[in-house]
């Protein structure tokens, strides 16, 4: 099999996303550059259809890139990667791949299925850990929490990739165990909106979940309107990449799992 999955129509969307990228003027800081190229290249998927499990094509681990369908986790790693590769001038397939996989796997590293970062919790820490981005929950006033995340080893069945490699459900206990014994960092539901101006647009917006097993259900881009701060994402509910109506807090206090949120800031 190929080393990597992508289609045509992905060397298309990508061109055409650098073509819209180039023509805008660099701005007077490095942050401020940052912020608004997150914002511009979320913005660029808007109506990007929402697909889930598109990484689960392949019979054996891989790079998959799919500009054409997104899922909630898929937008924020395409977001990051092309605003790296578009900030190191380096406007190329090749570099897209290479930024997905540093980000998408441990260390950069495709092992197994067991190296790609499941529970977004490890991407943080591994995001963190590489240079990524910085979990800066706690810097505005977070509150500690811990996770029990457990629901991809109680439940090897409903992963194809699972079925009959017991070693890769070990390896998953371990990354679940490491997982567990962190304390992360979170702002509860009703604190949101007093920390609204802490967060930046195109910082990173985690929501925790009270679901039994898991640890964050979704994941979305933060963008200030002049009316809200809301955030940008691949909605299950609009089957799309959308500017979500509700503002952060009302969207977390709108779905009775949601707790809180971790903030993450890209670098």
């Amino acid at each position: 099999m190929s080393a990597f999955s992508v289609e045509s129509k992905d060397q298309e969307i990508l061109e055409a996303y650098f073509h819209q990228m180039k023509n805008f003027s660099f701005m007077p800081s490095k942050e401020y550059w940052q912020e608004t190229m997150l914002i511009r290249t979320a913005r660029f998927f808007l109506e990007t259809p929402y697909v889930a499990h598109t990484l689960e094509i392949n019979d054996e681990e891989q790079l998959v890139v799919n500009l054409r369908e997104l899922d909630c986790v898929t937008l924020v790693e395409n977001v990051i990667a092309l605003t790296r590769a578009f900030n190191y001038g380096s406007w190329t397939m090749e570099q897209l791949k290479k930024e997905l996989q540093f980000i998408r796997y441990r260390d950069g590293i495709i092992d197994g299925y067991p190296s790609r970062l499941h529970y977004f919790s490890d991407w943080i820490l591994n995001n963190s850990q590489n240079g990524i981005l910085t979990d800066i929950t706690k810097e505005i006033g977070g509150e500690p929490i811990t996770f029990n995340v457990n629901i991809i080893s109680s439940h090897p069945e409903r992963y194809k990739a699972l079925k009959n490699r017991p070693d890769y459900v070990e390896r998953i206990k371990q990354i679940e165990q490491k997982i567990n014994s962190q304390t992360f960092y979170f702002i509860p539901q009703d604190r949101i909106d007093e920390k609204r101006d802490k967060i930046r647009s195109g910082d990173i917006i985690c929501f925790v979940t009270s679901n039994e097993g898991l640890d964050i259900s979704h994941v979305g881009i933060a963008y200030h309107t002049d009316e809200k701060l809301t955030f940008i994402h691949a909605s299950l509910t609009a089957r799309k990449v959308i500017i979500d109506p509700n503002s952060i807090a009302d969207y977390v206090a709108g779905i009775s799992h949601n707790t809180g949120i971790i903030v993450l800031r890209v670098k």
